[in-house]
């Protein structure tokens, strides 16, 4: 997808003379590396739920084991993000998450051609859920040091010095990429496994991931070595990091150099020893990253961003594995995930449009509103008796609510972008991702819970009230900053009120 706003002459610090060929690169790169993650994650619920029938506890337990992972070791990988080159962030994030999705896919075609194993060999049969757990957890996280680099640097440095337009529409493509991937991905698996198989799925997903790697990692490195201010970037980030820990070290031996040892001055050394105590526990890299996010003037509308996620109207794996048990065809699936995915697309060409003319701020207050009432039918489809009715209401709704959900998104991004600063990005970008993903583990929790897909109803009502505090919190949060929600004076009653006073 070519970028339309023009770059200025001469382009970025020191790259080479076609920036929006290593752009191209870089959107290609991106597209392919979704690709998979996508297959995977629509793939899976419909594995769990074949695996198991008849109950969505292993799709809710699979899904809390991935929330879990990013939820624990989003912070520790923004960090880590923070710390190499990268090269290296590059290297270990591909191989990482392409090796983990194959495996994950081997697992599965095991456990679909011995499907007798839960029967004669329990413990194997475990030992292979387990694998796959596992190995989808390792997949994600390699996904969001990927995510962490491309979103909260790369599209920052290479926008740097360009036309403000360049960011919010690089933002929008790369979200209307994953989108894309979102649309075709379930539907080419939907089709596999309705006319052909469900190992013919997994088999088609490791093929994928094995292949795939290879020119992805040719198209991130051809963009990283053609943009000189990347690695520029990268180096300075490093080396101001270690600048801090030279410093701290430096600091710390003077104030122990000035410390009086005589056993009069026992009680200062015990605060002393307290103090320093106190602040190696801070500089622990989870408890730091949150410290540092917690700080931001943009945590408010994270947070609210963060409720979102916790809501099974998705097309999600619980949301995908209950139509399933519906009786709702794969491909149908596949094709109303798709048309959702469509739906988000179209939120990424209307948001850069939106947000021109009304600011960030108040295109988040619109889209927030507007999914919460596109979603209003879902909750009135728990009184119709007709399960397929029902369904097809769910994910009509869920899918009209796509775009208020992405251009929500759309606008937290850009919002987070331009508060947070250069060197604390990749930190709060690794703690907001973790916080999404707690708040879809709480999700899977309460699916390992309420784990009868007659219940579904009762996660729909809970995802509802998620998606009212989220609006409400970002309310605040644009109360605070513009002082009103709307211009009164600018509405007709508000205008024969006024009148009246």
């Amino acid at each position: 997808m070519e970028e339309s706003v023009k770059l200025r002459v001469p382009p970025l610090t020191g790259q080479q003379e076609n920036p929006l060929a290593l752009i191209t690169y870089l959107y290609i790169g991106h597209f392919l590396a979704r690709w998979g993650t996508r297959m995977w994650e629509f793939s899976v619920g419909l594995y769990m739920i074949n695996i198991w029938p008849e109950s969505l506890l292993y799709a809710a337990i699979y899904g809390a084991a991935e929330s879990a992972s990013i939820a624990v070791f989003g912070p520790v990988i923004g960090r880590w993000v923070d710390k190499l080159s990268c090269l290296k962030v590059l290297q270990l994030w591909l191989v990482t998450q392409n090796l983990s999705f194959v495996i994950a896919g081997a697992s599965v075609v095991t456990l679909l051609i011995h499907s007798s194993l839960k029967f004669t060999h329990f413990s194997i049969f475990m030992l292979l859920v387990l694998l796959i757990n596992v190995c989808g957890g390792i997949g994600v996280l390699s996904t969001l040091a990927g995510t962490i680099m491309i979103e909260r640097e790369w599209l920052l440095v290479i926008s740097e010095g360009q036309p403000p337009e360049l960011l919010t529409k690089m933002n929008s493509v790369t979200r209307r990429i994953d989108l894309c991937c979102k649309l075709l991905a379930p539907v080419v698996i939907g089709f596999i496994v309705s006319f052909v198989s469900l190992k013919a799925s997994a088999i088609t997903l490791a093929l994928w991931n094995t292949v795939s790697v290879w020119v992805e990692y040719w198209l991130f490195t051809s963009v990283y070595h053609g943009i000189p201010a990347l690695d520029q970037n990268s180096n300075k980030r490093i080396a101001r990091l270690l600048q801090c820990d030279q410093e701290m070290n430096t600091l710390t031996s003077e104030e122990d150099s000035l410390l009086p040892v005589t056993g009069s001055s026992s009680e200062l050394a015990d605060r002393k020893w307290n103090q320093k105590i106190s602040e190696k526990i801070s500089e622990i890299p989870y408890i730091a990253a949150w410290r540092v996010y917690l700080q931001q003037e943009a945590a408010l509308p994270g947070l609210a961003l963060a409720f979102l996620f916790f809501t099974v109207l998705s097309f999600g794996t619980l949301m995908t594995a209950t139509l399933e048990w519906e009786g709702i065809p794969a491909y149908v699936i596949g094709l109303g995930r798709g048309i959702s995915a469509l739906i988000g697309i179209a939120a990424t060409v209307a948001y850069p449009v939106l947000q021109s003319r009304i600011s960030t701020i108040r295109t988040g207050l619109w889209s927030i509103w507007s999914q919460w009432t596109c979603l209003l039918p879902c909750i009135a489809a728990i009184w119709i008796q007709s399960g397929f009715l029902s369904s097809y209401i769910l994910m009509g709704s869920v899918a009209i609510s796509r775009l208020g959900l992405w251009m929500f998104d759309l606008s937290v991004l850009q919002h987070m972008q331009d508060l947070v600063t250069e060197s604390d990005r990749l930190i709060v970008g690794g703690v907001q991702n973790s916080l999404q993903s707690l708040m879809e583990l709480l999700v899977y929790v309460m699916g390992i819970i309420i784990s009868d897909p007659r219940d579904f109803w009762k996660l729909a009502v809970i995802s509802f009230q998620a998606v009212t505090l989220a609006a409400f919190l970002f309310c605040i949060h644009a109360y605070h900053v513009r002082k009103h929600l709307f211009h009164f004076d600018r509405v007709l009653w508000g205008k024969f009120f006024v009148r009246v006073t």
